[in-house]
Order: structure tokens, then sequence, then C-alpha cells
């Protein structure tokens, strides 16, 4: 086991913060506490929250994937987190089924017809706005 190089002075100490050099922020600290708080002032339940952080870097998304990379089942995905989300109006129908595509090309050669396509989810404004205010909180 390597030696400690800590002063004698802080032997008998609870804690201990590493130099700033070694670690500039710690961002999640906090997480907890502000996400416990958030979600009481706003409304809203921690999943939901924790799904609105995931999606917003995202421009559109499918239950498909949302379910494969939030590693949740779909059912449960749409049912839990997604459909109340839509009815609150954090999240919305970016492209619908009966969104018609304008070109030709892609009648002919996609595989997505209006049988088989897919609804695409996007964050709302809304939501967005609720994911800054909610980095602003962890931030300080």
């Amino acid at each position: 086991m390597p030696k400690s190089h800590v002063s004698k002075k802080k032997l008998f100490r609870d804690f201990s913060y590493l130099n700033q050099r070694y670690v500039k922020k710690n961002y999640l600290k906090r997480y907890k506490t502000v996400s416990n708080s958030f979600c009481k002032k706003n409304d809203i339940f921690e999943k939901e929250l924790r799904f609105l952080l995931w999606g917003y870097d995202l421009e559109f998304w499918t239950l498909d994937f949302a379910s494969k990379d939030f590693d949740y089942s779909k059912k449960k995905l749409s049912e839990r987190i997604v459909f109340p989300l839509v009815k609150e109006e954090y999240i919305y129908k970016h492209f619908d089924r009966l969104t018609p595509s304008q070109s030709r090309e892609d009648h002919i050669f996609r595989d997505e017809l209006k049988i088989n396509y897919r609804v695409r989810y996007a964050l709302t404004q809304k939501a967005r706005l609720l994911v800054q205010r909610f980095y602003k909180n962890l931030d300080g």
C-alpha cells in the first residue's frame, strides 16, 4: 500500500478535498439532493427527469431506439415515461405516423411505409428549458 503524503494536520478530519489541479469540478456531487428538490418543485418524477436529461442532446428518437439506449423495455418506457411526458407537454411527436414523405424516391426505396412507420418523438421547448434550469441548479 502506498504511503500517503497528507500532512499530519489532516489526520483526524472526516474528509479532505483533492487539490483543484486533479479534479476541476464535480458537477454530479450534489445530484441526489438537487434532483430531489428540483423534482418536488417542478412536479415531475425523477425517472422522467432522467429521461429528459437523456433526450436533451437528441433532435428526435423512436421508442425502439430509446428503449435500447435508455435500457428500459419498450412497453414500460412508453407507458410509464413517454406518454405521461407527452400528456404534460414535455415531449411531442416530431414526425407522426401520418406525416407523408415528400419525394418520389422516398416512396420507392423506403422500407418504412405508413403501415410500419415508427413515430419520432422530441423534447419540447418547455422540456429543454427545464433541463437547462436543472443544470444551472447542479452548477451552483
